[in-house]
């Protein structure tokens, strides 16, 4: 079989021992696969006319790193609009929108992303701050955590959305104000739906390109595969067309929703789905959700927020939900879950216990996000054989050591302090992957990396952390995006370790990131990526 590819001069790290292997070589053969390891004169000596040799003149291999929860075609999309992300108080958003309104047109829209709700500060999260700058202009503006909104009075009216509705989504909500009157707040995927779909939509050739343009730039931040987590709309497609061009940088995993209301036709629909897709991507298991987020009191938590709100599950029969979790076990197919409040995470779990009594003990259940358990919680995720995929950098850049943030004070000290336990999860032996969540964060993963190490926000690392006890550790961290994500996908015996037989899925650093500060670590350069053996990205001067 030929060799693909030829790396030399390299240090081997493997994430499963910590170490770096005793060979400074490797190559890639044909089908993608590492299949030799040694030292640079008898592995160059492998090349052939059509080999890819690349001299890394001593630069850290490890296995390639893998977002564990990313949203590439949605975010892809929101991130073309105007950023809000950088708004710290109502002066800031207000400046950022009438510039934007400057630059229009009469009746074009304007969309904004990763607006955080602490620039209200105690005020109520509405659009009346920002009426004088949208007069008249119609405007969708989405919240940092993506499941809630804000839509001028303009793009209300168009919408035709001028009091409460009742949704299958029990955390939907128009927010209205004591006389029925829209606040401009939409809470949930559902309410947002009734502005969104008289907007302007991109050409599916604009969603292509930017789509690609994202997933470049991801393998350029040193990304070889992703757990998608929205297969809706033209995801699919998408992925499709990308692949069959050679174009899809790197390896992705697609979970499709399940949402309330989905019948046993759906259900059976989503299993048929699975295993579909291309070479480097494919549809496996399934997304769902438990509850929204706390920030917005759409949360499921076992005692109310301090405005009493988040008290309800997503699903408005719970029940049902532990039907179809039922259901999609026996077929086989894993669920990742969507809880983020400790009533939920324990319906989740409590869900996949009463699954597993139905045999198939091999599927590989996930929960995602687990913003804040109980002691009594944590234990469960290994007892149970669940996985707990884990969003750091949302810790360190959407709250405060002090807990002034808006999510804080809504749990109040006691569940502030048990904000993201990702060393106590790891400590109790369940098996945690990290991830973006991007859009809602940034993607690139040392940054991830970083997050989980030092939890501080990551614009002025001088600032104290929160919940230091729960820092992983730099080699927990690396394994939460290589072994981990491997682990979740049922794929630990061929991917995320250096071994001879293993996917070539590559990710070459200027640094060790088990040594380099966590502070540094996001600037540390990527010098190569790679997927099944073929450079998705390279540094100029390599």
């Amino acid at each position: 079989m030929r060799t693909r590819l030829v790396l030399l001069s390299a240090r081997l790290l493997d994430p499963g021992t910590g170490a770096f292997l005793p060979e400074t070589a490797l190559s890639v053969s044909d089908d993608g696969r590492i299949a030799a390891l040694g030292d640079d004169r008898e592995i160059r000596a492998l090349a052939g006319p059509a080999t890819t040799v690349v001299d890394l003149a001593g630069a850290v291999v490890t296995p390639g790193l893998v977002d564990g929860h990313v949203h590439p075609v949605s975010g892809a999309e929101l991130t073309h609009g105007l950023d809000l992300s950088y708004c710290a108080d109502l002066d800031d958003v207000r400046e950022a929108l009438a510039r934007e309104v400057r630059t229009l047109d009469r009746g074009t829209w304007i969309f904004g992303w990763g607006l955080d709700p602490n620039v209200f500060g105690d005020r109520p999260v509405g659009i009346a701050p920002f009426d004088s700058v949208l007069d008249g202009v119609p405007a969708f503006l989405l919240l940092f955590d993506a499941h809630s909104a804000l839509a001028s009075r303009r793009a209300l009216e168009l919408a035709g959305v001028d009091g409460p509705r009742t949704f299958d989504q029990a955390s939907a909500e128009v927010v209205c104000d004591a006389e029925g009157r829209p606040t401009g707040l939409l809470q949930e995927d559902a309410a947002c739906e009734l502005v969104e779909r008289v907007a302007p939509r991109p050409t599916r050739e604009e969603s292509r390109k930017r789509l690609a343009a994202a997933l470049r730039s991801m393998a350029a931040a040193g990304l070889t595969g992703g757990h998608a987590m929205d297969a809706n709309g033209d995801s699919l497609a998408l992925y499709g067309e990308l692949d069959a061009a050679g174009e899809l940088p790197l390896r992705l995993r697609v979970a499709p929703w399940c949402q309330p209301g989905t019948d046993a036709d759906g259900v059976r629909a989503l299993i048929a789905q699975q295993g579909t897709g291309g070479a480097l991507w494919r549809v496996a298991g399934v997304k769902l959700f438990m509850d929204g987020t706390i920030d917005s009191g759409t949360a499921w938590l076992e005692r109310p927020d301090c405005h009493g709100e988040s008290t309800h599950a997503f699903w408005p029969d719970p029940a049902a939900y532990t039907r179809v979790v039922g259901e999609l076990h026996r077929a086989g197919v894993p669920t990742a879950t969507h809880a983020i409040g400790d009533a939920a995470v324990r319906h989740a779990l409590d869900s996949v216990e009463k699954a597993r009594t139905a045999g198939r003990s091999e599927v590989r259940h996930r929960v995602e996000h687990i913003e804040t358990v109980p002691d009594d919680t944590l234990r469960r995720f290994a007892e149970l054989g669940v996985l707990a995929s884990m969003q750091p950098t949302h810790c360190c850049d959407f709250t405060r050591a002090d807990h002034t943030d808006n999510w804080s004070r809504r749990l109040g000290e006691e569940r502030a302090s048990r904000a993201w336990r990702c060393r106590d999860l790891v400590d109790a032996g369940a098996t945690v992957l990290l991830g973006s969540d991007w859009p809602i964060a940034p993607f690139p993963p040392l940054g991830v990396l970083a997050g989980a190490r030092h939890r501080r926000p990551s614009r002025d690392l001088g600032r104290p952390p929160h919940g230091p006890e729960q820092a992983l550790t730099a080699l927990q961290a690396l394994r939460g995006m290589t072994t981990a994500p491997a682990y979740a996908a049922g794929e630990e015996h061929e991917a995320g370790r250096l071994a001879l037989g293993f996917r070539a899925d590559l990710t070459v650093l200027a640094a060790d990131p088990l040594t380099t500060p966590a502070a540094e670590l996001p600037d540390v350069p990527v010098r190569l990526t790679t997927v099944d053996g073929r450079v998705t990205f390279r540094a100029s001067d390599l």
